[in-house]
């Protein structure tokens, strides 16, 4: 028996004493792998800790204030409220409960060691939906994997669309981020008693999660939060000031109100949430609303501020912002490609470049595209224009950013400091339920939860567990050594295929370059 699992009871409720006072868990069994139980044969889950007072009346489009104190001890045996999100309740492939209440700002925190005495390293999760949807509460976040394997996790609350994220005139501008940054201070001042060590703390994410990864790695006030990154198919937001105050706008207009915070906030949160799908659905057609999107990008999401987020990810990070942190980062290959796969008979006979330049991808590009994707293009013109949306939204945001760390950097203000590895990934094992390698596909093999609800209607009834074994594996890896087992991008472009078997490639990225010519 290891000395951290000496240190728990099972037969008595873990009781850990925070910041603002004492919070009461519960224990479960942890999780076999191939090769038994692991060194821990327990965990402590403490559900729904507030670590900001709830963002409602006064504090609805204000910056995150941290939570009182209370009295006696406070149970955290169940999940959190959760932001709400627009129109009726939908299936997503990630099942994500929404949970009704105000203290939406609430971490979990999953430990197989709830003592100070542990020490040990510390994932921080957050979770994706398109800075629109999501929830915490996900049965697929639990940590129980990683705390079989010596890994403290914390999955992450926060506001999300445009109370979290909307310009508001008299308010706070990036509002979920400052959610996100409050989340990290408060690991910092607790997760030594959950048994983490604040000095290792990797945040990862899927998605809109992945890029708020990737917005706090560039984020120079988040720099002294956490030690490592791991992102999963990193969506940024990296709104123009410009495009953010066009949309509130748009929503003021269609609310009847003044675009101020006493204009938003007399709007009602679920009205303003019927509001918003309206203000983000401008209609014109499905590639009018592709091409918005590739070229464009979201509207909603982390705004280049001037302040808190002072330029575009990818530029913070060719300057040398967070260039000291390690960062594990990748996509799986079509992650979009199951929103075409319906209209595979109706576009069967539209040419590939046709279909490219109403998606807009110029002239110029669409030959070499082409050649860099001729397995693809076998598969007909539906899985091209899958592949491509996948690409501009997903997998160019990979390859720029590994470029940016890679890179000379340029003359900026942590250009000359140390440089941390960087790690690029594929996960291009195809599930049988869709044929391809989607979107949200690689998140239940991250958390080695295989046999979680829901699993297979994404990834079939007999999803690879070997599979699970080597994506958790290289991310428990990197988590407590700061490297996930193979070869660093700088060294020649070597990417990591996650599929049956796995393998490393030179440039796995190939396909992709075409489009950042």
């Amino acid at each position: 028996m290891s000395a951290q699992h000496s240190l728990i009871d099972p037969s008595t409720p873990p009781i850990v004493q925070t910041t603002t006072g004492l919070v009461r868990g519960m224990w479960r069994p942890s999780p076999e792998t191939a090769a038994g139980p692991g060194a821990f044969g327990h965990s402590a889950a403490f559900l729904g800790i507030p670590f900001a007072e709830a963002p409602v009346g006064a504090l609805r489009f204000a910056a995150p204030v941290p939570h009182g104190p209370w009295d006696g001890v406070r149970d955290a045996v169940e999940q959190g409220a959760t932001a709400q999100r627009p129109g009726p309740p939908e299936p997503t492939l990630i099942p994500e409960p929404s949970v009704p209440g105000g203290s939406t700002l609430n971490v979990n925190v999953f430990t197989p060691a709830p003592s100070v005495a542990a020490a040990l390293p510390v994932l921080v999760y957050i979770h994706g939906g398109g800075f629109t949807a999501g929830s915490p509460a996900s049965p697929w976040y639990d940590g129980a994997a990683f705390n079989r394997d010596g890994v403290v996790t914390v999955s992450v609350a926060y506001r999300l669309g445009f109370d979290g994220f909307g310009m508001v005139d008299g308010a706070p501008d990036n509002r979920a981020v400052l959610d996100w940054l409050r989340a990290l201070e408060w690991v910092q001042e607790n997760i030594a008693a959950f048994g983490g060590d604040p000095a290792r703390v990797t945040v990862a994410g899927q998605s809109a999660g992945g890029g708020a990864v990737l917005t706090l790695l560039g984020m120079p006030r988040a720099q002294p939060l956490f030690a490592q990154a791991y992102c999963l198919s990193g969506a940024l937001g990296d709104v123009p000031r410009e495009k953010a105050r066009a949309l509130a706008g748009r929503l003021a207009a269609l609310a009847g109100v003044e675009p101020t915070l006493d204009g938003f906030a007399s709007v009602p949160e679920e009205r303003l949430l019927e509001l918003q799908r309206k203000a983000l659905e401008p209609g014109g057609g499905m590639f009018s609303m592709v091409r918005r999107v590739i070229e464009g990008g979201l509207s909603l999401g982390p705004m280049v501020d001037g302040e808190l987020i002072t330029a575009p990810t990818p530029d913070s990070l060719r300057t040398g912002t967070g260039a000291d942190k390690p960062l594990v980062l990748g996509t799986a290959d079509d992650e979009f490609g199951m929103v075409l796969a319906g209209l595979q008979s109706k576009l069967r006979l539209v040419p590939s470049r046709l279909l490219l330049g109403q998606a807009g991808l110029a002239r110029g590009h669409r030959s070499d595209y082409l050649a860099a994707n001729k397995d693809v293009a076998r598969l007909g013109p539906a899985a091209v224009l899958g592949r491509y949306i996948s690409d501009s939204v997903f997998r160019t945001t990979a390859l720029r950013v590994a470029e940016a760390r890679t890179a000379d950097p340029v003359a900026g203000p942590e250009s000359a400091g140390s440089r941390a590895g960087t790690w690029l990934y594929r996960f291009s094992w195809r599930s049988p339920a869709f044929g391809r390698a989607v979107h949200c596909l690689d998140v239940p093999f991250f958390f080695d939860c295989l046999d979680a609800d829901r699993i297979d209607a994404l990834a079939g009834r007999t999803p690879p567990w070997e599979l699970a074994d080597d994506v958790h594996s290289a991310a428990v890896s990197f988590v407590i050594s700061g490297d996930p087992g193979w070869d660093t991008y700088a060294g020649g472009r070597r990417t990591k295929v996650f599929d049956t078997p796995s393998s490393v490639v030179a440039d796995g990225y190939a396909s992709v370059r075409p489009l950042l010519a």
